[in-house]
């Protein structure tokens, strides 16, 4: 026995008389409520994408896709005159695309938060639209309705 820690003895008690930490146990919190009490927090809040990773994230996929050309050509033995003109020319058509074009939810991974907040309120945008919910309707408020017609 170690400092007073563990069995005097393990005879008769079925293990070998080894202590360990309960690296399991959770020590209680102090005060933690389990739900807000605050009814506003409580209320649903999308998350917003930043629009600069957006615009950074656009910006080097077309650059990576830029580089890709340059590295082909110079590989080829092209002028280098011709390589800027190319990449500059392919620069410019992709930046008019992808201006155009939305995002697709199924081709984003599950790192890229901004692209699929992004895409979230899009396809949120587009369900209100098709079921014609006003932008301003609040989650709710047909019971708040009802209950002002009882009062009357």
């Amino acid at each position: 026995m170690a400092a007073n820690v563990g069995l005097s003895t393990p005879r008769g008690s079925g293990t070998s008389g080894y202590v360990q930490r309960n690296l399991s146990h959770l020590k209680p919190r102090d005060n933690i409520q389990p739900y807000p009490k605050d009814v506003d927090s409580i209320k649903h809040r999308q998350r917003q994408p930043d629009k600069e990773i957006l615009e950074h994230d656009r910006k080097r996929e077309i650059e990576v896709k830029v580089f890709e050309l340059r590295d082909r050509l110079e590989h080829q033995g092209v002028d280098e005159d011709e390589i800027d003109e190319q990449c500059d020319a392919l620069r410019k058509t992709l930046e008019s695309s992808k201006a155009t074009r939305g995002l697709d939810t199924r081709s984003l991974k599950s790192h890229q938060v901004h692209e699929l907040a992004k895409a979230k309120i899009e396809e949120d945008q587009r369900l209100r639209k098709a079921l014609g919910i006003r932008d301003d309707y609040e989650e709710g408020s047909h019971w708040e309705k009802q209950k002002e017609r009882k009062l009357e």
